[in-house]
């Protein structure tokens, strides 16, 4: 067994103290490495820069000679028949992904914060986690899914067990004197914990949780686990999830929560948003945690690993994450089609549909997704918002296909059963095939032409066969992906910004809008249109009076250069999606279960 421990060492410094303690033979080298990435966040992270002051030494406490080979890893040559590992992590992260400890509340991945003996990786894994000793933190409390050792009781310090390195690293881990509330779905126990202040009703959203969780059992017919945490960090603003196999770390803003002063209140937008980010994340507990890519199985967390498939990992995530709330009463099917038109928006509204497949996209994860330019938008599609709609083709062509008798959750259940009970990693033949059985017919031509191609995917008559039609829209206003009637005349910029004190901070360009043929650039600060101070209201209202092919004056700072140009207002593009019912019967179809 390796054994190790973490203490909150100084909180206003932001510092850890790890240390871990490892059997060994005489004369052997021993090799101990940081990831350099962690599962579901496809992005080298460099874990291994945060480490400082790292030394190695034998029982008696002779210092052992700890080289360096690279960025993340260092070897020993073992002089005794144990060897003791000493370092400090700055923890300075707030995110879902690393580590954070402040005198408020701490958090850490253990990819981020626990070397791996690569040598031993397979031994079974102690942890003991001890409390800060300063007065003002003893009444912090722990929330992890490691799992507790027989003398440490639930949310306390002290030992904690993972069966091997892998494990230990899947489990993140939250201290500070934080919130918590439970709910049981089939016998598991599920811990709701906030790790800041905020102002939400527990006992709503524990009982819309649970409605999720109890889904998403209920469609792959079992849960994988024993218990489930959602960790949520609460900050001012905010959004974010990570998948683990029993628990995941989410990021929302603290006024995202129900309002507990309103309990019989309807759903607010960002409490919907909430709650999807919670579905999506729970469902990533079977799919990706469990079902996954055979590149992934298993991982090598020391360099990329490259996988065509996360449009199926992400994006029927994503498709499902939605559509669970409409499922299990949590919004209406008017309400879903709202979400999904937000979606299919995104989709639409830029040039990198036609330039990258999702295949493409999930390959280069690694850098054109998660390290997106300012070209994103007309360079690039997203996998994850794609691969929902390719996911919705899948669903409705299987339902269509079988007469009813099957659906993409018959698919997901087939892929958990064989492939996530199983720990056998997915190609995407695997797909392909079972959505042949499914259809009764071979569907791989019109399938792949979805996943390779830069073609728009067009569901007008898939979803028409389910009594939905697909509405090609207008942009109702600047700055959103809400849309309006194509008949009616609205004045388009074709940027999107960030307000600011003393303008607006523009953040996207879509290719051949007004803004870019004025010239107007990602990060250029808009002050004035027309002799206008801008502010997004100022901008709203003067594009809402001014006619199609009229030339406005734009004054903007580019670094700290006062620039001009003329910007000839259009009328917007027909390029949102709405969703409306037009079959009550026809639809049945796709609301089902099967």
């Amino acid at each position: 067994m390796i054994q190790y421990k973490i203490s909150p060492l100084k909180p206003n410094s932001h510092l850890f103290e790890v240390s871990l303690s490892f059997q060994t033979t005489p004369a052997q080298t021993y090799t101990l490495s940081l990831p350099a990435w962690l599962p579901g966040s496809y992005m080298i992270r460099d874990f291994a820069k945060n480490i400082i002051e790292i030394n190695a030494f034998d029982n008696d406490q002779n210092a052992i000679l700890l080289s360096k080979n690279d960025k993340q890893t260092w070897s020993l040559v073992a002089n005794t028949e144990q060897v003791n590992i000493t370092y400090q992590v700055f923890a300075f992260d707030l995110s879902v992904r690393t580590a954070y400890l402040d005198s408020q509340r701490g958090f850490f991945n253990g990819s981020s914060t626990f070397l791996q003996v690569l040598e031993l990786s397979d031994l079974p894994c102690e942890l003991i986690i001890e409390q800060p000793t300063t007065t003002e933190q003893q009444a912090w409390r722990v929330a992890t899914g490691l799992t507790r050792a027989t003398e440490t009781e639930k949310y306390q310090f002290g030992r904690y067990i993972a069966d091997n390195y892998q494990h230990l690293i899947d489990c993140p881990v939250a201290i500070g004197e934080f919130d918590s509330t439970e709910f049981i779905v089939e016998g598991v126990v599920h811990h709701l914990v906030f790790t800041s202040k905020h102002y939400g009703d527990t006992a709503r959203l524990a009982d819309d949780i649970s409605k999720l969780c109890q889904h998403h059992i209920n469609m792959f017919g079992e849960a994988p686990f024993q218990e489930y945490w959602f960790i949520t960090h609460l900050q001012a603003s905010g959004f974010g999830g990570l998948e683990h196999k029993n628990s995941t770390i989410l990021q929302a803003s603290r006024f995202d929560l129900p309002n507990a002063q309103q309990p019989n209140a309807e759903l607010s937008d960002n409490y919907k948003t909430f709650l999807s980010l919670c579905s999506h994340e729970y469902f990533h507990a079977w799919n990706v945690c469990r079902i996954k890519p055979k590149e992934f199985t298993p991982y090598n967390l020391q360099e990329e690993v490259y996988t065509k498939q996360l449009w199926a990992f992400e994006g029927i995530t994503s498709y499902y994450d939605d559509f669970s709330l409409y499922r299990t009463g949590l919004i209406t099917f008017d309400d879903y089609l709202a979400l999904l038109a937000k979606t299919a928006t995104r989709v639409y509204r830029g040039d990198g549909e036609l330039k990258q497949s999702v295949t493409e996209s999930s390959f280069d994860a690694w850098t054109k997704f998660y390290q997106q330019g300012p070209d994103a938008v007309n360079n690039i599609v997203s996998y994850y918002t794609k691969g929902s709609l390719i996911a919705l083709w899948l669903d409705l062509t299987i339902r269509s296909k079988s007469a009813g008798q099957y659906s993409l959750d018959t698919l997901m259940r087939e892929l958990w059963i064989h492939f996530g009970r199983t720990s056998v990693g997915t190609t995407e033949d695997d797909f392909i095939n079972i959505a042949n059985i499914l259809c009764g017919e071979d569907i791989s031509a019109s399938f792949k032409h979805h996943l390779y191609s830069n073609d728009r995917i067009d569901l007008t008559e898939d979803l028409a066969d389910v009594g939905v039609a697909l509405q090609k829209q207008k942009f109702k206003s600047i700055n959103s992906v809400e849309t309006c009637s194509a008949s009616q005349y609205q004045a388009y910029l074709g940027a999107h910004f960030k307000s600011q004190a003393t303008g607006l901070k523009i953040t996207q360009v879509l290719d051949n809008s007004p803004a870019a043929k004025a010239g107007l650039a990602v990060n250029d600060l808009l002050i004035a249109i027309d002799n206008l101070k801008m502010t997004e209201k100022s901008l709203q209202a003067l594009l809402d009076h001014t006619p199609a092919s009229s030339e406005l004056i734009c004054h903007y700072f580019r670094d700290d250069l006062l620039l001009q140009s003329t910007c000839t207002v259009s009328d917007s593009p027909i390029s949102g999606i709405a969703f409306k019912v037009v079959d009550e019967e026809l639809v049945k179809r796709w609301q089902s279960h099967k």
